[in-house]
């Protein structure tokens, strides 16, 4: 048992981020098992879920004419633009079957706001509305995090950014993620773990 100051962020562990998903991530799947067993060392485990309302601004699909995976300019900076994907109260939504939630002790859902997307488990993309998972942590008496999930180049690289900025002391363990790579965002979302004083371990 790891010490009561850590925890395990569990980062967007869904069916439509496995396989045969709307965006699905190649090996999404491959980490559950090693996940699972993760959960059963850490006193403290959060879930986080990618929770989309269906007209939600980052879809392609709300642009006429724009392609997925390209880019456009939002009010916050540069967006990507995804598939449509993890619209609340979908199957593709729902955590991966294989999954064990029943030790999470929070859920939190991010990206239901339509105008905003949020790939941080601790702010939105304009990197100042938070989720709360600070705060929550900071109650929880908690000051070391390990990250797990997907996809490593975008959601688990900005939540583990944003914690470290934060105060906490981070680490991911990438064996248990699995990267989207686009166009290069992988080594440059390992670049930014690491200026930002992020632990890279396997």
């Amino acid at each position: 048992m790891t010490d009561v100051t850590e925890a395990l962020i569990v980062i967007d562990v869904q069916n439509d981020f496995c396989p045969g998903g709307a965006l699905a991530v190649a090996g999404g799947d491959e980490i559950i098992p090693r996940i699972n067993r993760l959960m059963q060392e850490f006193p403290v485990t959060v879930l986080t879920q990618d929770w989309h309302p269906e007209e939600h601004s980052s879809f392609a699909a709300m642009h006429e004419g724009a392609a997925p995976f390209t880019q456009v300019d939002m009010p916050y900076g540069p967006q990507t633009l995804w598939p449509v994907h993890c619209v609340w109260g979908t199957e593709g939504a729902a955590f991966h079957p294989g999954l064990s939630t029943d030790p999470a002790d929070l859920v939190i859902r991010k990206g239901f706001r339509p105008q905003i997307d949020s790939y941080s488990a601790f702010f939105e993309n304009d990197h100042v509305t938070p989720t709360g998972l600070a705060g929550y942590l900071r109650e929880r008496g908690i000051t070391d995090l390990t990250f797990v999930g997907l996809a490593l180049d975008f959601c688990v690289a900005w939540s583990a950014i944003d914690a470290a900025k934060l105060g906490f002391n981070v680490r991911v363990l990438e064996d248990a993620c699995r990267a989207i790579d686009l166009d290069g965002s992988l080594e440059a979302a390992r670049a930014a773990m690491r200026a930002a004083g992020v632990a890279l371990e396997q």
